[in-house]
């Protein structure tokens, strides 16, 4: 065959490959792009609805309210009442349980009210209603938006009394705030005007004062109402509850605190009761009282996620590998990692072109420097290989056939191992000590392949398999021992199709690698 003919179907092969791999690479970019999407939602999915985080350390506060309910029996049947939180935007309800030992416990749901019922009792009552939140926020601004019904019109007992409130609110006229922000702070002043004064009872306390504002809003047609609630504080104690005033102006609802007048809730605030509904009502009893204690715990928030995924009625997470047994879950996180330190290994040898001995040798290597520590294991390793090479060459004197020198050389290799570590044991040295977490056959291969080597192509390239498998061990290492990097891989696992999908692409790439360019530079130079 001529040379021209040779030269016409070699280019028209090279011609039909680039065909095939530009349709491969539109296929494989295609894929990539979808994985990315997918890997996209997947990640936005799992951090706004389970809570997951791209911290390892990330954790969640779990509030526990305690109430305590204390009265003494009249002797007639016993009914108890409590208003109860409802979950809303500013925090979710993990569990709540009432301890009453022989009491019938019943939830109202709908109107957020636990009932607490028995016979008649005699001594002393004590009990218990506790409610744990997670996933609190500011709840600042954030108010319970229904329509009030209308004010009642005040009826003044005489006209003094009109003439009073009327003084009262000339007080007001000029100053800055709502009409609601203005009578609070008149009422809270240090130097009391002569009619605050004298509208004022000498006893006030958040009550009282909660009702004269009511009042005095009504006589202006402004609703207005008291809620009752606890304040997130994990230094509260049984205290009573907070009282705040609600007060209806423009469209919606505003809150604000009695003694300052300042708007909005306080941050982390749990609102128990709202208006003239009583926050507890005991039925068959007298000098009934509650009071509240708050305790702060922490918690994972992989561990809040499956109560999360519940909250929201999401049953995928019961098909994830995060609601396995922790057993499970650990070896997974391992797995999960392999695909990031396989991509590192591709980019090393097909990109860069740095040789190892062996494709993924590099990262079992860089897998056991993370158990047994990177300077420890990174002794022992090079001890091992060195001490392997030196007994693989007088293995060759004796012309053994390849499978029994490799299996002597494996021996070898274990009787080494067990070397070092009685004798890091002995010496208290734990860097020999962790030539046991060494893979036994990969180490003695990689002696193989490199008295091969050695023998073929001689010391030199030899010895630089070796340093570059190192080398790649290490950058692997650096990559797959980060905890952040581990918590990653596990939690958005989903990445692994990006990975996959890129690995794929750089399977089609046919250009010079790094080394390469270095290599043929002389050429090009004469040229």
């Amino acid at each position: 065959m001529k040379i021209s003919n040779i030269r016409a179907v070699a280019k028209k092969a090279a011609e039909s490959l680039k065909r095939k791999l530009c349709s491969v690479r539109g296929g494989l970019t295609v894929f990539l792009i979808i994985a990315t999407i997918f890997a996209i939602a997947a990640t936005w999915y799992k951090i706004t609805v389970w809570g997951f985080s791209f911290r390892p350390s990330e954790r969640s506060d779990v509030w526990t309210i305690d109430a305590h309910i204390s009265f003494i029996p009249s002797g007639d049947p016993i009914e108890v009442s409590m208003a109860t939180p409802s979950s809303s935007g500013a925090y979710r309800i993990l569990s709540e349980d009432a301890i009453a030992k022989g009491y019938d416990v019943k939830k109202d749901e709908k109107n957020h009210r636990l009932f607490l019922t028995s016979k008649g009792r005699k001594s002393k009552q004590d009990l218990y209603y506790r409610i744990m939140l997670y996933d609190n926020e500011d709840t600042t601004g954030k108010v319970w938006a229904d329509k009030p019904e209308k004010t009642q019109k005040i009826t003044y007992d005489s006209e003094q009394q009109k003439e009073m409130v009327n003084a009262l609110w000339a007080l007001t006229e000029g100053k800055e705030g709502t009409k609601a922000e203005r009578i609070i702070r008149l009422l809270n002043e240090e130097s009391l005007a002569p009619e605050v004064d004298t509208f004022l009872p000498v006893k006030k306390t958040s009550k009282i004062m909660a009702d004269k504002i009511i009042w005095l809003l009504a006589t202006k047609n402004i609703p207005a109402r008291i809620i009752r609630g606890v304040k997130l504080d994990e230094h509260k104690h049984a205290t009573t509850a907070d009282i705040m005033l609600e007060v209806y102006e423009g469209s919606k609802w505003q809150v604000y605190n009695i003694m300052s007048g300042d708007r909005g809730l306080p941050k982390n605030f749990v609102v128990f009761q709202r208006g003239g509904v009583s926050l507890l009502d005991v039925a068959g009893g007298y000098s009934s009282e509650i009071k509240f204690s708050v305790v702060k715990s922490v918690i994972s928030s992989f561990k809040m996620a499956g109560r999360r995924a519940k909250y929201e009625n999401s049953s995928l997470f019961n098909y994830t590998i995060y609601d396995l047994p922790s057993l499970e879950q650990n070896i997974l996180k391992w797995l999960m990692i392999f695909p990031l330190g396989i991509l590192l290994v591709v980019i090393l040898r097909n990109v860069i072109g740095i040789s190892t001995m062996g494709t993924f040798t590099p990262m079992l290597v860089a897998m056991s420097l993370v158990r047994t520590g990177f300077v420890s294991g990174f002794i022992c390793f090079t001890a091992i290989v060195g001490l392997g090479l030196l007994i693989r060459t007088l293995l060759t004197r004796l012309n053994l056939l390849l499978v029994p020198r490799i299996s002597a050389v494996v021996i070898f290799v274990i009787i080494i191992m067990q070397f070092l570590t009685v004798f890091g044991y002995r010496a208290d040295w734990k860097v020999i000590a962790s030539a046991a977490f060494f893979p036994i056959i990969i180490t003695a291969w990689i002696i193989e392949r490199a008295c091969i080597t050695w023998e073929e192509d001689g010391a030199r390239n030899a010895i630089k398999q070796i340093i570059n498998t190192l080398i790649v061990a290490v950058f692997t290492y650096v990559v797959i021992s980060s905890p952040y990097i581990r918590h990653i891989m596990f939690a958005f696992n989903e990445w692994n199709f990006v990975i996959l999908a890129i690995v794929m692409l750089l399977g089609t790439y046919t250009g010079y690698r790094l080394t390469e360019l270095k290599r043929f530079a002389p050429l090009a130079k004469d040229e």
